[in-house]
């Protein structure tokens, strides 16, 4: 449990501190007095998170290919492992990039933003896609860490580059009055420092990084792959639904936006103790795994569970308690008021069983049935979300979404809280092959590769 907590509340102070300062900019942009541009911000952060989710899902994958290659002790093999994941990352998230660029318009439109919104909205795309290629290169830098158990360094990356934000983005908004813009250039500018001090404790502190060779990325890219694109999908999940969610919420008009991109923006900050778990914890499995430890493995699955259950219940009684302020802070119209209050007092509490979701995906990632993570996370956010979401909505109006999105998370929150159990204490017992069958052999291939 110590090692869970302190590898989850470093994660977490980086992470959740990012998220304030993404908070912040949507607090100084209401302030401009115009609703649109919170709007703006609302329908562009659902396809920035899309975007970014797929660079997560490569360093959930190079965090558990490197994590078991260092519990195993072979070192050498993790730092090439480790260029390689970067080089592949890098590529994926060009194309990425690209394309939400090239069709930022469309995607825009089918979401529902309309008018001067929209092109608001995609004019802050524009403006800060480019920046998520070199992202990439800083969340597998730090996934790496992770998998090395430096989590402290690892939240050193994320608060420094994030205080810096804090500090030059409402220079940006106020004092050079860039608004909207300012907000892209500061992310632009968080990126580039996340990814310089990721790469210099990577390489710098822990020599984790090998010099870029193009056949030990040919080598590492089948295995990467078969862990990777499951996280990938698995990771997407969440945002299409969200995605999902606010095509739905965006008929209520821009009020119930503006109020929905509040709740984006508590979500990640209240939660980012959640978030943080699940990144933390896979390269705990990870390195036991490695190293032939499997016995451990339940334990870190229990305690995880306890530490999530209870990190929630304390954050659902703080938002009740701050709410009130939050909408009278950011200056919410009624419906966008209805909705972070249906937040606060309803959709909180769905987090209970999207705790067990997230920890269970960890341990199907990090051990191997990565498949059985994008199963259950797709049919919360892709089978059930939306025809509850439609349905309740009808009934309670906005607020009907938040609510859909918590009955979601507690069908399929309880199925994926069986079904890790069972697996972890399989393989605990000895009664389940620890691994996927594709990832043995990708893994050995590569290493009679690296041998010859």
């Amino acid at each position: 449990m110590g090692h869970v907590v302190r590898m989850t509340m470093t994660g977490a102070f980086g992470i959740t501190f990012v998220f304030v300062v993404d908070a912040a900019n949507l607090i100084w942009i209401s302030w401009l007095g115009d609703p649109r541009l919170v709007a703006a911000v609302g329908f562009a952060f659902a396809i920035q998170f899309l975007a970014v989710s797929s660079g997560v899902g490569l360093m959930i994958a190079s965090t558990a290919l490197i994590s078991r290659r260092i519990g195993a002790g072979q070192r050498a093999q993790a730092r090439r492992d480790a260029t390689s994941a970067t080089v592949i990352a890098f590529v994926w998230q060009s194309v990425v990039a690209a394309l939400v660029i090239g069709f930022r318009h469309q995607i825009l439109a089918l979401s529902g933003a309309e008018g001067e919104t929209a092109l608001l909205a995609a004019r802050y795309l524009a403006m800060s896609m480019p920046s998520l290629t070199i992202m990439a290169i800083s969340l597998v830098a730090n996934g790496a860490l992770r998998a090395q158990g430096d989590g402290a360094r690892s939240m050193y990356v994320t608060l420094v580059s994030g205080a810096v934000a804090m500090v030059v983005d409402p220079l940006l908004i106020y004092g050079l009055g860039l608004g909207l813009d300012g907000a892209a250039m500061g992310i632009n500018l968080f990126r580039i420092i996340m990814v310089g001090m990721a790469l210099r404790y990577a390489i710098g502190t822990h020599d984790l990084l090998a010099r870029p060779a193009l056949a030990d990325v040919r080598t590492t890219l089948a295995p990467f792959l078969t862990i990777a694109l499951p996280a990938i999908l698995t990771q997407l999940a969440t945002p299409s639904g969200n995605y999902l969610m606010t095509t739905v919420i965006a008929r209520y008009g821009d009020e119930a936006v503006a109020g929905w991109a509040v709740v984006g923006r508590l979500t990640v900050v209240a939660f980012g103790g959640i978030f943080s778990l699940a990144g933390a914890i896979g390269g705990i499995f990870g390195q036991n795994f490695g190293a032939g430890q499997h016995d451990r493995l339940r334990t870190i699955y229990r305690d995880a569970l306890v530490f999530g259950l209870v990190y929630t219940a304390i954050t659902w009684a703080v938002l009740v308690m701050v709410s009130p302020a939050v909408i009278a802070g950011l200056h919410l119209g009624e419906t966008g008021a209805q909705v972070v209050r249906a937040f606060a007092h309803v959709g909180a509490g769905g987090f209970l069983f999207a705790t067990a979701l997230f920890v269970s995906n960890a341990a199907f990632n990090a051990l191997g049935r990565p498949l059985w993570g994008t199963l259950t996370t797709w049919a919360r956010d892709g089978v059930f979300s939306l025809p509850l979401a439609l349905w309740l909505a009808a009934i309670y109006g906005a607020a009907g979404v938040i609510y859909a999105q918590a009955a979601a998370s507690a069908l399929v929150g309880v199925v994926a809280a069986v079904l890790g159990w069972r697996f972890v204490q399989g393989l605990a017992a000895g009664q389940l092959v620890p691994e996927a069958p594709l990832v043995t052999r990708s893994l050995a291939n590569a290493d009679r590769v690296r041998r010859r």
